[in-house]
């Protein structure tokens, strides 16, 4: 039985994936989107009920269709659930779910041929691929000496629910992003916390507008280029004072402490030799890019990254990662979508099989 066909076959359907696919319809390839996920939403499905929509930025800026009107105060986990279901029915994109894929291979030796993607339903065949899996099914632990004898509890902001369970206990919070700091402000409200990062936290006063965000985007780009690992977005913008995380600096929890030598059963071995009680370790150390599927391409380079020209894999055109590097942030996974798709246009034997759709 042979495979089904596609020109592309777009591997998730979160912001990236859905603004990939938007691009490949309206130039009129044929494509097939799949989704590891039960329902629409990408990752935002699993998100905690206070992160509201008021602290998400770009992400209901989806191509092609009129903006929706957001309410700042609903959950994000449920309005983009909805934006991205309703988005899917109106351009009418059919992703397949639950789909996951196992690996992608070539199919021959020829640089032009095809790639083969296997699934838990089934391979395709496809003339190339774009990559939109993004990093939540990835979250990064660190390891630090003591780790497996702490008595209390121990947990990623992947696995993070409410504040109110932590109530009465004292939380450590490491990190140095933007999910650390909108936790402490969060669980500071119900108990006492303490705030542990490797660096010194940058802030930022200024307004974080389109030319800030555009330079950011450029300096991550630059890694991946050059073959390094992707550093976040945050890293390079520092984070953004707001009137709440002011409140939280107020009332003393963005006192940050620079991190712990070890871990006891009992709390954590700080850097000047004292020792700190805890009964909770939160652990927002960010994600990594979920790229396991892809090992059989040998992707990677020597500089442990994958070398990237714009979204295209430098050494395999026919591949695409979009949500990785530089956009995988809000501000650059609609315009990677874009860019893939006209990438991919340029790729010998890929030929538009339906006229161009236009939509808004």
């Amino acid at each position: 039985m042979n495979s089904p066909r596609a020109d592309v076959v777009v591997i998730g359907a979160g912001q990236a994936g859905l603004s990939a696919a938007f691009h490949l319809q309206r130039r009129g390839l044929e494509f097939a989107v799949l989704d590891a996920e039960e329902g629409p939403g990408g990752a935002w499905r699993h998100r905690w009920k206070s992160l509201r929509m008021a602290t998400v930025n770009g992400i209901s800026d989806l191509p092609g269709i009129a903006k929706p009107a957001v309410d700042p105060k609903e959950p994000s986990s449920e309005f983009l659930t909805r934006y991205f279901r309703d988005y899917e029915q109106e351009l009418g994109l059919q992703v397949q779910r639950p789909v996951k894929v196992s690996s992608v291979s070539r199919e021959d030796d020829d640089p032009a041929g095809r790639l083969l993607v296997s699934t838990s339903r089934g391979d395709w065949s496809a003339a190339a691929l774009i990559n939109a899996t993004g990093t939540w099914t990835r979250p990064f632990w660190p390891i630090y000496p003591g780790q497996s004898t702490f008595r209390g509890r121990q947990l990623h902001v992947a696995d993070y629910v409410s504040a109110e369970e932590f109530a009465g206990k004292h939380v450590i919070v490491v990190g140095g992003g933007i999910s650390a700091v909108g936790l402490l402000d969060e669980i500071s409200l119900v108990t006492t916390t303490s705030w542990f990062t490797r660096r010194e936290p940058v802030w930022r006063d200024a307004e974080f507008d389109a030319k800030a965000g555009h330079d950011a985007v450029a300096l991550v780009e630059d890694r991946v280029r050059q073959g390094l690992p992707p550093q976040s977005v945050v890293s390079v913008t520092g984070l953004i004072w707001t009137p709440s995380l002011r409140a939280a600096a107020a009332r003393g929890a963005l006192n940050r402490q620079p991190m712990f030598t070890s871990i006891e059963p009992d709390g954590v071995r700080l850097a000047d030799g004292g020792h700190l009680a805890a009964d909770v370790i939160l652990w927002a150390t960010g994600f990594r890019a979920e790229l396991e599927h892809l090992a059989p391409l040998h992707l990677c380079g020597p500089g442990g990254g994958i070398a990237m020209d714009g979204t295209q894999v430098a050494g395999e055109p026919r591949v695409h990662l979009v949500g990785y590097g530089p956009s995988s942030s809000t501000i650059g996974a609609n315009r990677a979508g874009r860019a893939a798709v006209s990438a991919i246009l340029k790729l010998p034997g890929i030929r538009p099989r339906a006229e161009t759709v236009n939509w808004g």
